[in-house]
């Protein structure tokens, strides 16, 4: 995955989470609540893939 993938998938997660977390907050819908901890999961797992593509894209 280039970095430029890694970016859209992680802008598209951090919008998951961010309507996952309203629900939750605004309504207490629990549901949402373990969507919107799974997705910040994911971000953390993209975050570390996108350091590791992107140094590599900046050695070459």
């Amino acid at each position: 995955m280039t970095s430029a993938e890694l970016y859209e998938s992680l802008n598209d997660l951090w919008e998951e989470f961010q309507e996952n977390h309203r629900k939750f907050a605004d309504k207490g819908n629990k549901s949402a609540g373990t969507r919107a901890r799974k997705a910040i999961g994911e971000v953390k797992k993209l975050v570390t893939e996108y350091r590791k593509v992107s140094v590599e894209e900046s050695k070459s």
